[in-house]
């Protein structure tokens, strides 16, 4: 990825700018997949990034929680989320600066917030991961859907991360709205009574079912993670769920990053957010390991064939708005029934 990096020179009059202050970035995306990125910006534009990235085990939530906490004297300049719900959480609780980052006028306007709080970029689909040493290579024998999961014909052999941080979290929420609270309990009750396997990670629930000995045939996980095993040569194979007629469809999440209001550097954040939300950096990441997928038509997408463009699938219509608003209280939930767990 870092020899690509320097296809940054278009970058350069951009970034020129930003003078030589430091900025403050927080991280959720893993620190194998940006980490490079950040330090590719700060060779190009001759800044100091003070780059915090969060652990697995409490992706996205730990750094939410920080700004949250900082509100009064913000420490964050920028915050680059791996998903979106939890980025629109801030914004309506008022600790995003506006900013209409002229770098995304290609990114379709659904993924990105009417007043400029926060904008989309590169996204990862919730997929099932399949073990083909188990389930063959007859995609007619794999799962095709969430309530696969709920199936006996699968008891015991299918897994998910826990719904308490990260990108499992904002798809439980989401398919909460999606589903309508009836239909989400059955679902929620019948991956209890099928002994679903509920793990500490996406990543995982991507090594377990990767495993070649592992009872666990299938289980839900993010593109990126499915994509680690594939480049790996591990026996797995993609299912994009949920793609029949009248099917709900596929939940895409997209990278979104803000400006924390009040922030110490503003415009070095913009700076940055500008580099963050660039074509160049989207197709760095489509062309990493993490196998992103572009939201623009114009950005190449990742090589493997298993990762469909966004023009590919069918994807599940879900309301980032809603969603945050029902975060805290969907958190309180699931904490109470699997926290145990943990």
């Amino acid at each position: 990825m870092i020899r690509r990096a320097f296809g940054l020179s278009a970058l350069l009059p951009l970034l020129a700018a930003c003078g030589h202050e430091d900025v403050t970035l927080y991280c959720a995306l893993d620190q194998e997949h940006s980490e490079q990125l950040v330090r590719a910006y700060e060779k190009a534009a001759g800044v100091t990034v003070d780059a915090n990235f969060d652990t697995e085990s409490s992706k996205t939530v730990g750094l939410v929680s920080a700004i949250i906490e900082e509100a009064q004297r913000p420490r964050c300049d920028v915050f680059w989320n791996n998903e979106l719900a939890q980025t629109v959480r801030l914004a309506q609780k008022g600790l995003l600066q506006p900013y209409v980052s002229p770098a995304a006028a290609g990114i379709p306007a659904q993924f990105k917030d009417p007043n400029g709080l926060w904008t989309g970029f590169a996204a990862r689909a919730r997929v099932l991961i399949v073990n083909t040493k188990q389930l063959g290579e007859d995609p007619a024998a794999w799962p095709k859907s969430i309530w696969d999961l709920t199936d006996p014909k699968w008891r015991g052999r299918c897994a998910i991360a826990l719904p308490l941080t990260g990108t499992t979290l904002t798809h439980f929420v989401a398919l909460r709205t999606v589903l309508g609270e009836e239909r989400f309990h059955e679902w929620l009750d019948g991956l209890e009574r099928n002994d679903v396997r509920f793990l500490q990670s996406n990543g995982a629930t991507m090594k377990t079912t990767a495993d070649p000995d592992n009872e666990i045939a299938f289980a839900f996980t993010d593109t990126d993670d499915f994509h680690v095993a594939l480049s790996k040569g591990l026996p797995v194979a993609c299912v994009f769920p949920d793609q029949q007629d009248g099917g709900i469809g596929t939940m895409l999440i997209p990278n979104s990053v803000g400006i924390v209001k009040g922030c110490p550097h503003l415009e070095q954040a913009k700076q940055l957010v500008d580099y963050i939300v660039s074509e160049q950096v989207e197709a760095l990441l489509a062309a990493a390991k993490s196998a992103q997928i572009p939201l623009r038509a114009t950005v190449e997408g990742p090589k493997s064939e298993w990762i469909l463009p966004i023009d590919r699938f069918r994807p599940m219509v879900w309301d980032p708005v809603r969603v945050a608003e029902l975060l805290e209280s969907s958190t309180e939930e699931f904490a109470q029934r699997y926290g145990a767990r943990k």
